[in-house]
């Protein structure tokens, strides 16, 4: 774990178990506690928007045989979801696409970068169906199929609810013994949920990152955490987000909450409310942090939103002075690798 002093502009290297000492013991945690579904789906079309290829054609006999892969990034609906579709020219609206097991969809719209909106049917239980079926979505940089362990390995320890595309990977780090030391040392935890899905790993592709398209991602605020939040304010006590899934949904909260009233909450007072929305936020430099203090998050990759939030947090300059060193000095980047505690 790099720690990263933003006050000093310094960092020095220590390990994760160290956390817990680090600490002052007056902190609140807050923790995503997002579960990761089998969002990544093989299926074949069944060919109702499909043309078939000429008597002569070369392609005859594999019309509607190619396999077809789906990245389930987004619930709608109990039973629709928008997903990523590869090839997606080949799937057109009416398009009905066979899973297997029982499962079943159709593509009911389309969007930008391959998206559609599809509405699933299945025998006996949705959920079931693509747990049955589904595949553990690995970060690309992966290069192996999912192993059947992925399922377990590949979520936090605070999983539990939400239908999440990919891990909130900052949570990883957390283990029962490592919690129980930080409970010890007095420090509180509260949870969230955000579904993690295309708007935090979609890759900035615009020359300027302020005119990059972040998606939405589905949140919920607890009453309880929301309430522990305003009671650390008001008792100048640091709220440091584990990842920058929790740094999104307490930024979007807090600025709702600050529209809706007209003004900016002052210091001590409740800055955000309980209750699911859309976090629609997009942090790059300029943001006014409300809610977040500190941040503990794992090195991103080049050209992500990711990447530009953390800079925005602890400043451009800095932060790559800080990944320069974490390269030099061997540190493991993304999805498995180390991290930094921002403070």
């Amino acid at each position: 774990m790099l720690v990263l002093d933003r006050a000093a502009a310094s960092w020095r290297d220590a390990a994760f178990r160290d956390l817990p000492d680090l600490l002052t013991g007056n902190e609140l945690l807050v923790v995503n506690n997002t579960r990761v579904i089998p969002a990544r789906l093989f299926c074949r079309r069944a060919g109702k928007q499909a043309q078939a290829p000429g008597k002569h054609s070369r392609t005859r006999r594999e019309f509607l045989q190619a396999e077809i892969e789906v990245l389930l990034v987004r619930r709608l609906r109990p039973d629709c979801w928008q997903a990523l579709v590869r090839p997606g020219r080949k799937v057109r609206s009416g398009e009905r696409l066979l899973f297997g097991g029982g499962l079943e969809a159709e593509v009911i719209g389309r969007g930008e970068f391959g998206l559609r909106e599809l509405r699933f049917e299945a025998e006996g239980n949705l959920e079931q169906a693509i747990e049955r079926v589904g595949h553990i979505p690995l970060p690309p940089y992966i290069h192996r199929p999912d192993e059947p362990r992925d399922r377990e390995r590949y979520q936090t320890i605070f999983a539990r609810t939400g239908a999440a595309a990919a891990a909130p990977t900052a949570g990883l780090h957390f283990s029962p013994a490592i919690l129980e030391r930080l409970g010890r040392r007095g420090v509180e935890l509260v949870e969230l949920t955000l579904e993690v899905g295309l708007g935090t790993f979609q890759p900035i592709r615009t020359e300027r990152v302020e005119n990059h398209k972040i998606h939405s991602e589905t949140y919920e605020i607890p009453a309880a955490t929301a309430a522990s939040i305003a009671r650390a304010r008001s008792e100048r006590r640091p709220v440091i987000a584990v990842g920058t899934t929790v740094v999104r949904a307490l930024e979007d909260a807090a600025l709702k909450y600050e529209d809706a009233r007209g003004k900016p909450a002052a210091e001590g007072e409740p800055a955000l409310e309980a209750g699911r929305a859309e976090a629609e936020l997009y942090i790059y430099p300029g943001h006014r942090f409300r809610v977040v203090e500190q941040m503990i998050t794992n090195f991103h990759l080049p050209r992500s939103s990711l990447l530009v939030m953390v800079a925005a947090f602890a400043g451009r300059e800095f932060l790559l002075d800080a990944y320069r060193h974490a390269v030099e000095a061997g540190y493991r980047f993304y999805s498995y690798g180390d991290c930094m505690w921002i403070r």
